[in-house]
């Protein structure tokens, strides 16, 4: 063999272990990607999982303080008609004295009963609206709820829309690999970035989808 000869054999080595020593950071770089990518579609996952269960607990909360506050009205309306019934008495009809102290009792009583069900903080947190069992707590609890289920309504498209890139770009990083393009890995890291902004703001908020 020719020195020569020898020189361009040695390069050709070169060449061939410089490919494959390229091929394989390509992979590795590829790999990591599709596992990165995997884990966050995993957190998605999980976060869109706990905003629907959050979502239905907190419509049923609201259904049923609704409820309750509905019941609350039906009686106090029932104790308002009883009330302006004992008051209509108490002019028209002619009472003895004894008769005429219970009725102004029973009148109290109404009233007071009225005005509990109206408004009835709870006893170890006066000063909370969302506590209580009177109508303005009810409806403050009630609106809270609501509030809760539409913040979770607008999160979880969030998670819907990056759960579908992600795997979309592990698909595309799965790809990547066989067909060995780099401009296809590329690809598949911005659809990968476009899902993680999606997640994040399926966790903060921090805007809402314009669609």
């Amino acid at each position: 063999m020719e020195p020569a000869d020898a020189a361009d054999s040695i390069n050709e080595v070169a060449d061939e272990s410089a490919t494959s020593h390229a091929d394989e950071r390509f992979r590795g770089a590829a790999a990591l990607l599709i596992a990165i990518l995997a884990m966050l579609l995993a957190i998605t996952s999980l976060g869109g999982g706990n905003v629907t269960e959050d979502m239905i607990l907190a419509n049923i909360h609201s259904s049923d303080t609704w409820a309750f506050y509905q019941a609350k009205n039906v009686r106090q309306t029932q104790y308002k008609i009883a009330l302006d019934e004992l008051e209509l008495r108490l002019v028209t009809d002619t009472l003895s004295d004894e008769a005429r102290r219970q009725i102004e009792k029973r009148i109290a009583d109404y009233r007071s009963t009225i005005e509990r069900y109206e408004s009835e903080p709870d006893p170890k947190a006066p000063s909370d609206p969302l506590k209580g069992e009177g109508k303005k707590e009810l409806k403050a609890q009630a609106i809270d709820w609501e509030r809760q289920r539409d913040a979770a309504q607008v999160k979880d498209p969030n998670f819907d829309y990056a759960e579908v890139l992600f795997q979309i770009a592990i698909v595309l990083g799965s790809v990547s690999i066989l067909a060995k393009s780099k401009g296809i890995l590329w690809l598949s890291a911005g659809v990968g970035v476009v899902a993680l902004v999606l997640m994040s703001n399926g966790f903060t908020g921090f805007f809402q989808l314009p669609f």
